[in-house]
């Protein structure tokens, strides 16, 4: 005789149709806790922060896992990005690897006495995301 495998949210209060949503906006969106709330509010499901959080601790890390593997990969060409901003009449520099597809894959705000490296401090995070990477500076 078999047994049949139990469902990974047996033993919740809510079910796995409730659950997965509500995980999948916390781990896939720079979401918090209090704005997935408020998503799932506005669907008519009601529950509090303090559960998200306990499920996010649970299930988390397989689910996040699985989002990561469903993310598109990064491109074989990059460039790196240079915007100028000031603040507060201090200038900082904003360097952004992005790769074809336009896959952000790494940004640095450097203190701005940094700024003359911060190619080169970009360009090894970039390379680590495709080892085949072409390097195209604009």
């Amino acid at each position: 005789m078999t047994t049949l495998a139990r469902p990974r949210y047996t033993g919740y209060r809510f079910p796995a149709a409730i659950i997965s949503p509500a995980l999948w906006l916390y781990f896939r969106f720079p979401l918090g806790l209090r704005m997935v709330e408020e998503l799932l509010a506005a669907r008519g499901i009601i529950l509090s922060p303090k559960t998200v959080r306990q499920w996010a601790g649970k299930f988390g890390g397989q689910f996040a896992n699985q989002i990561r593997r469903r993310l598109p990969r990064a491109g074989d060409e990059w460039h790196l990005d240079e915007v100028v901003l000031e603040v507060a009449g201090v200038k900082h520099w904003l360097w952004r690897a992005v790769d074809q597809t336009g896959i952000v894959l790494d940004v640095l705000v450097p203190t701005p006495t940094r700024h003359a490296s911060c190619p080169a401090d970009a360009a090894p995070a970039a390379e680590e995301a495709d080892a085949t990477a072409t390097r195209h500076d604009h």
